[in-house]
């Protein structure tokens, strides 16, 4: 990472350390200060995911992604290869591709990019191809000059990742270890269920830190309590961060509670299983599929009451997966130890959080609202697996924050989302208290955002 400019290790907290009661300001989430400086000192220096390859299939696709002041054309420009400009004409600076009134993005389909105002054309290799009485210019207007200035593009997971640094790192050696411990699950293979955009009254670190850690769940969503203990283990992973379920037990080592979708607690697994899913899929419509939801259904038919939750379990997934088979959906080979090391939910620096599942995903986007730090564009959306050619067709829908538009779970967590930011500009708020052992993926984030920064690191408390 090529960040040292910004890395001052003197204040810098160790990731050793980050397992011991500690503290950090609000000014991340409420300076304005610090939110212009995030501009040149994390956001130009980032990988981001940007979009899905799945929205770009054909030679002159494009999709739009905008952060801060930047807006980036990503356009397919062979049927194997991408590629990503600032979307800004060489002549005078108009952006080439407008974003709709009100839209959260642009997307289409050309051969050309022609520039509005004066008729600059570009190819999708980003090379001017036509210039207005170019010859007025004496010869001064070279290829270097009115080529469009490219970026760094690539993908993984199906995911599109732009970065604006000419000496990024590799996307790959950023994304480590969590690319590894992640390949299994062949996000690739997935497509989008639904997506759905705000902008909302609270910083993007505030939203992004609200899908962080299954700690909140008995305050924010109490009616999930009645199917476990959502008590975790978070861990710091490089830039990135995971989490899975734990026990308070330490004899309790089963994988089914590493996971999402896990056996929970009752004396019943069967019917447990089967009320979850059937809840998650209700008000949630992620972290699961009608698949997983129907197969649990027959649990009760299907296997006698006595039978042990790690049996049911493994029922339930077999069960779902011939279920998918037979529609054409093939699940991916995991083995059991690597699914669990895979935990709950995964933050990857600075703006994606998501819970991964074997045939789904349900993620987490949010960037800056201009330099505004108490606002943000936050985005949700939910991945699954389909048959070849059954992908429904989607595109981003701005939805207010209610329970009708975004189903309970969710709105319960917009609840907290603009109260936070309105407290930690409180006089009377002294700084974070993040639980050591549940919430290291958040202090993990601000360790690294300090790197960034060059200030701001948590501070470990006085005992």
């Amino acid at each position: 990472m090529n960040n040292k400019a910004d890395f001052n290790p003197d204040n810098l907290i160790q990731v050793e350390d980050l397992s011991e009661p500690l503290t950090y300001s609000a000014e991340a989430f409420t300076s304005r200060e610090y939110a212009r400086e995030e501009g040149d000192k994390i956001w130009a220096k980032v990988w981001q995911h940007a979009g899905r390859v799945e929205e770009i299939p054909e030679v002159g696709n494009f999709i739009t992604y905008d952060v801060l002041d930047d807006s980036i054309i990503i356009v397919r420009d062979t049927p194997d290869t991408l590629k990503a400009f600032y979307n800004v004409c060489s002549h005078r600076g108009r952006q080439l591709v407008d974003k709709p009134e009100g839209g959260h993005s642009a997307c289409g389909k050309k051969q050309n990019f022609v520039c509005g105002y004066h008729g600059w054309t570009y190819n999708l290799e980003g090379k001017c191809t036509r210039i207005l009485d170019k010859d007025d210019w004496k010869g001064a207007l070279n290829d270097a000059r009115t080529h469009l200035n490219e970026i760094k593009v690539d993908t993984w997971g199906g995911w599109v990742w732009i970065n604006m640094d000419p000496d990024c790192v590799p996307l790959r050696e950023y994304l480590e270890p969590a690319a590894g411990l992640l390949d299994q699950f062949e996000f690739e293979e997935m497509r989008y269920h639904w997506r759905q955009w705000i902008v909302f009254d609270c910083n993007w670190k505030t939203a992004l830190e609200a899908f962080m850690e299954p700690y909140h769940v008995e305050g924010t969503h109490p009616q999930l309590c009645v199917y476990g203990d959502f008590y975790a283990w978070s861990k710091a992973q490089g830039l990135h961060g995971h989490d899975g379920f734990d026990s308070k037990d330490p004899n309790d080592t089963s994988a089914a509670t590493t996971i999402v979708t896990r056996a929970g607690k009752g004396p019943d697994a069967r019917k447990t299983i089967a009320q979850m899913q059937q809840d998650f899929w209700e008000t949630i419509r992620g972290s699961t599929t009608p698949t997983l939801v129907n197969a649990a259904q027959r649990l009760v038919d299907e296997l006698p009451e006595d039978t042990p939750p790690e049996e049911v379990h493994e029922h339930w997934y077999e069960s779902a997966k011939r279920d998918d088979a037979a529609r054409g959906v093939i699940w991916p080979t995991i083995d059991p130890e690597k699914l669990a090391k895979a935990g709950l939910a995964w933050h990857i620096f600075p703006n994606m959080s998501f819970i991964p599942g074997l045939t789904f995903a349900l993620g987490y986007r949010a960037r800056p609202y201009g330099d505004d730090p108490n606002k943000c564009i936050f985005e949700a959306y939910a991945l699954e697996r389909y048959p070849k050619g059954e992908e429904p067709k989607t595109e981003w829908v701005y939805a207010e924050p209610t329970e009708e538009k975004w189903r309970k779970v969710l709105a319960q967590d917009f609840s907290n989302m603009a109260a936070v930011q309105k407290g930690m500009r409180s006089r009377g708020f002294r700084g974070a208290l993040p639980n050591p052992h549940q919430e290291q993926k958040i202090t993990n984030f601000h360790r690294n955002l300090a790197r960034f920064m060059s200030r701001g690191s948590p501070q470990l408390l006085d005992k």
